[in-house]
């Protein structure tokens, strides 16, 4: 794996926001109040314990469903207008998963987006795409997802950002690290990307995000159908249905912390 870590001084990011789709919201994660939380916010955590005098800020714009234009028009006026040390930038995917998507053409609008960011902000850190080898449905788009992955190294090398590399995070291959709708990550898996940012950004971590999962017994092959017809009745099919009627699940939410606040 490509060394992808920016060698930051400890405690020199003092504000962060989180700019994407319900990746960067935290789907998947719910907190104890209901409200998702998700690696960006658990990345804020770590990055605020580098600041001995606690006055570290973080915004998080993220909306679920959001696609790339979307994003752009709306998240990434608002993050220069913060004007924090870093911005997460996590876009693309949702375009990516649409029919007749063109990778090429999203990483051209995203590569736009970068340059705009990277004028006002001093770190901007992309993301790339997960490998969906081992998922149901996504697998078919494993292709897809590669060429706009290597877009967007090959950006991140022209504006030298740094680079959240999720297709080589070997840990978010298991199925413990995916959510029941296997679209968005689990508490745990979420937790193993924000180690993993981290790590990117130089901060020293508690635990190997690529840590081996403990092992797990095989399933047997009637447990393992019974579970992918009742993921097809409430995740797949629901998904599929609103691509259909051209509807969005975040189509009438806000971000869930637009301002830039102390932890």
């Amino acid at each position: 794996m490509a060394d992808d870590s920016t060698s930051i001084t400890r405690g020199a990011i003092g504000s962060y926001t989180a700019v994407g789709d319900s990746f960067t919201e935290g789907v998947g994660d719910p907190g104890p109040d209901g409200a998702f939380v998700g690696w960006a916010d658990r990345l804020a955590v770590l990055l605020s314990d580098q600041r001995p005098q606690h006055d570290f800020r973080y915004a998080n714009l993220a909306v679920r469903g959001r696609l790339l234009d979307r994003i752009v028009s709306e998240q990434v006026p608002r993050a220069k207008e913060l004007g924090p040390d870093l911005v997460s930038f996590c876009a693309g995917g949702n375009d990516i998963l649409r029919p007749g998507s063109d990778p090429d053409d999203v990483a051209e609008r995203f590569e736009a987006a970068v340059a705009d960011l990277t004028r006002s902000i001093g770190i901007v850190m992309v993301t790339t795409g997960f490998d969906t080898r081992g998922v149901p449905v996504l697998r078919h788009l494993r292709g897809k997802i590669a060429t706009y992955t290597a877009h967007v190294r090959a950006i991140a090398d022209r504006y030298g950002c740094p680079v959240l590399d999720l297709w080589s995070l070997r840990s978010v291959q298991d199925r413990r690290a995916w959510d029941a709708d296997r679209l968005h990550l689990s508490p745990d898996g979420h937790t193993r990307v924000a180690l993993r940012a981290a790590q990117v950004l130089g901060l020293p971590v508690p635990a190997d995000p690529d840590q081996p999962w403990p092992p797990e017994p095989e399933r047997p092959a009637a447990e393992v159908r019974r579970d992918n017809i009742q993921w097809a009745r409430e995740h797949l099919v629901p998904w599929i249905g609103r691509r259909l009627r051209g509807e969005s699940s975040g189509d009438h939410v806000e971000p869930k912390r637009p301002n830039m606040l102390p932890l």
